[in-house]
């Protein structure tokens, strides 16, 4: 996982979310100073926070990254725990690729809490694959990410993968921060996972047995529910 720390104006925009949350689950408002002080400003980087919740606002987090993907123009870099994106989503990566933008994906290996998010995610590789995507891998230990770098400017970060149950089912929040410094940084820390990662190619993906081809396609079938 990544970690942040958070100052200033955003912060009432994650207070927010999670009084949201809590009025549904106790049916308690939190209300006054107690639980919203006054946030004095911080830091020089402009910050959105983007909410996706059902049944209010569930296509949020869709709109968001698709339109991100949709604007990179040179290098798009996706680091997520869980990566099975629908065909929209696959599509636009695709059209990225036509563009001439590089796309490199960080995934975990065998070490996921989930195995048959993995499957299902695999099954989806071969399109990617042909088109020059660059998928990894984690080696070291369980991979848990969610992670979207567009260009060398823009960078979001929180609790959405890039999977129909994020962008569509789950209540998720993710915060989108643009600022070439910033995005540097997590370029740098992107890059060193590339550097702990195992990069698949098309052909290790063709060759693999029939028996995980068979499974990979039957996981694949569940993939609005991964």
């Amino acid at each position: 996982d990544t970690h942040y720390r958070i100052e200033g104006p955003a912060v009432p925009a994650f207070q927010a979310a999670f009084a949201e949350n809590w009025l549904e689950t106790t049916g308690e408002t939190l209300q006054g100073g107690k639980f919203y002080p006054a946030v004095a400003p911080a830091g020089g980087l402009d910050a959105q926070l983007i909410l996706s919740s059902q049944p209010n606002g569930s296509e949020n987090m869709e709109l968001m990254m698709l339109a991100a993907i949709a604007a990179a123009k040179d290098h798009l870099r996706i680091g997520m725990a869980y990566f099975v994106p629908d065909d929209i989503a696959l599509q636009q990566i695709l059209d990225a690729r036509k563009r001439g933008v590089s796309v490199d994906v960080i995934v975990p290996n065998w070490l996921t809490d989930v195995p048959v998010v993995r499957k299902g995610s695999r099954f989806f590789w071969g399109e990617l694959l042909k088109a020059g995507v660059r998928i990894f891998e984690f080696q070291p230990t369980m991979y848990h990410p969610k992670l979207l770098i567009v260009d060398d400017a823009w960078v979001s970060f929180g609790s959405a993968n890039l999977d129909e149950r994020s962008l569509r089912l789950n209540d998720e929040a993710s915060l989108n921060v643009y600022g070439l410094e910033f995005a540097r940084t997590q370029i740098d820390v992107f890059n060193e996972d590339l550097k702990r990662s195992r990069q698949v190619s098309l052909e290790e993906w063709q060759a693999r047995p029939l028996s995980e081809k068979v499974t990979d396609y039957f996981a694949s079938r569940f993939r609005s529910q991964l």
